[in-house]
């Protein structure tokens, strides 16, 4: 079962449970696919699918934290319930660790020096990331590059 036939089941699924906020949730997933299909203007293949889901969980990220500046704890943790939801169909992120230890082996095989060869690490680090099965956000992995390359 592909993760978007796995999206709309669980809507179904929540809808006959009455879950509101699940249901809303799902929705919006759903309707993000399709609107990426429609661009696209083909089916959406599964790295895809869990790209628009990654779009969608960064872009509750940045509402949280939004909110948390305006001191509205409310809405924050109405976003971040959404997150949850979202997260429970993504494959864990690397933790910190595994991103230290990417940007180490990328900087071996790059050969960087400085901070000049910054694209050419972080373009292996997400590679090698991406590869294992535990991507990682790009945020954290130029922080990580940054702190390796003395910047």
């Amino acid at each position: 079962m592909t993760l978007a036939e796995r999206l709309s089941q669980d809507l179904a699924g929540a809808m006959k449970a009455r879950d509101a906020a699940r249901v809303s949730v799902l929705r919006m997933a759903r309707a993000a696919l399709q609107n990426r299909e429609i661009e696209k203007r083909a089916a959406l293949e599964e790295p895809e699918v869990m790209r628009v889901l990654r779009v969608l969980v960064k872009q509750r990220e940045e509402a949280v934290e939004q909110y948390r500046r305006a001191h509205r704890e409310d809405l924050a943790g109405k976003e971040e319930a959404e997150i949850a939801v979202l997260q429970s169909y993504l494959p864990a992120e690397a933790s910190p660790a595994e991103i230290e230890a990417a940007v180490e082996t990328a900087v071996a095989a790059t050969g960087a020096a400085s901070l000049r060869d910054m694209g050419a690490v972080m373009k292996a680090a997400l590679g090698a990331l991406q590869a294992s099965g535990r991507p990682a956000d790009g945020k954290k992995v130029n922080e990580a590059v940054r702190r390796r390359l003395g910047g």
